[in-house]
């Protein structure tokens, strides 16, 4: 199996993956996990089913306690940090899960401020200013008083995505964010993301096997293999579909979307 290329940050890093061990109970999924994220990319996690994708992510984020290695945001150490410092770094980023994770019981506007109450001194008319802004860049302008179930499923997402945005996060982790949409909606989305990028320096670190959005808007991809369990391709997309890791160009491949 080939050895995947190295690649070296041009700006400095937000994330830093040390020697990441993860896994569940005495299973080891993932081991040997090394990679940085620069500043202002997008950055997709990829790799087939079981491998380890969303393992890996609840790693990233505190979800879960890795076996061993080192989750560093900023320069400072996650795993590690006193109570302070990791209460800092958590509002440094934002998370947008598959699902959405929206409370049932609250309006769409009450979820969104939920990290503002917990995390933030404001005035109540202050996050209600807020959380009107947040929803105005997910395009959701009017729908605060909605309950989560009144909203279609492209619509839910968004609303995640305008609460992990919240507390202004420097970097944000999507998970699956175009499970579920249709090609339309989950084109606006990839839009969505790359507008959070250009327009406010956003890192994003996206899990995904959607080659449509993968081709699209990812700046690099790194690729985790079950077997192998760590990551076995690190690099732009159309370098590793036309490279010669045959498991990376496979994957990359496969089926009608990946451009000739």
């Amino acid at each position: 199996m080939n050895t995947p290329a190295i690649s070296v940050p041009t700006v400095p890093s937000v994330i830093a993956v040390s020697d990441l061990v993860c896994g569940y109970g005495d299973e080891i999924i993932l081991r040997d996990i090394n990679f940085e994220v620069p500043a202002g990319q997008i950055c997709f996690i990829i790799g087939g089913s079981g491998c380890g994708k969303s393992t890996l992510l609840k790693n990233l984020i505190g979800v879960r306690r890795p076996f061993a290695g080192d989750v560093c945001f900023h320069g400072e150490s996650f795993l590690h940090a006193r109570d302070q410092t990791r209460r800092e770094l958590l509002r440094s980023f934002g998370v947008l899960y598959q699902s959405g994770a929206l409370w049932s019981s609250l309006t769409v506007r009450e979820n969104v401020a939920l990290p503002l109450r917990e995390y933030t001194r404001l005035s109540r008319r202050e996050i209600d200013d807020l959380v009107c802004l947040k929803l105005s860049l997910v395009n959701l302008a009017g729908y605060g008083d909605h309950y989560p179930a009144e909203l279609s499923g492209g619509m839910r997402k968004r609303a995640g995505l305008a609460r992990a945005l919240a507390l202004d996060p420097r970097i944000v982790f999507f998970d699956e964010p175009s499970a579920g949409l249709d090609p339309l909606l989950s084109r606006q989305l990839d839009e969505l993301i790359v507008s959070l990028r250009d327009t406010l320096g956003t890192t994003c670190v996206i899990v995904s096997h959607e080659l449509d959005s993968i081709f699209s808007i990812a700046d690099r991809v790194l690729m985790l293999d079950k077997e192998a369990q760590t990551i076995i391709a690190d690099g732009p997309a159309a370098e590793l579909r036309d490279g010669t890791n045959a498991p990376a160009r496979h994957f990359l491949t496969r089926g009608a979307s990946a451009p000739a």
